[in-house]
């Protein structure tokens, strides 16, 4: 478990530290760019669309783990817009508060007594 939550603080601060540097370089100009590949019909927009299945998977994983309660959907949107940053973030927090068990992480609301 020391393992997972090492790997999840120091790829969120990569993953935070180099959005910081795209966001000066580029801006906030995100959707053109995404969609412009998938439009494009090349490996990044493959890459895009793939990326793309798995924030909604990402999402609809948070949503059903909550019990799409009105704290699962707004958990859902962010996992969704928020991708990596959110997620890492979320599971460190989640198994802090479940005390590393990762049945109650992945299952929440849905593990067993």
């Amino acid at each position: 478990m020391t393992a997972l939550r090492i790997y999840l603080i120091l790829a969120w601060t990569a993953l935070i530290a180099f959005t910081a540097f795209v966001i000066g370089r580029d801006g906030l100009n995100l959707l053109p760019v995404f969609f412009g590949a998938i439009a494009d019909g090349h490996w990044p927009g493959q890459f895009n669309a793939d990326f793309l299945t798995m924030l909604a998977l990402s999402a609809l994983w948070t949503g059903w783990r909550n019990g799409w309660n009105a704290a699962g959907w707004a958990l859902a949107v962010c996992a969704f817009f928020l991708g990596g940053a959110f997620l890492m973030a979320y599971l460190l927090v989640l198994l802090h508060l479940e005390k590393g068990d990762l049945r109650r992480v992945l299952l929440g609301r849905h593990a067993p007594g």
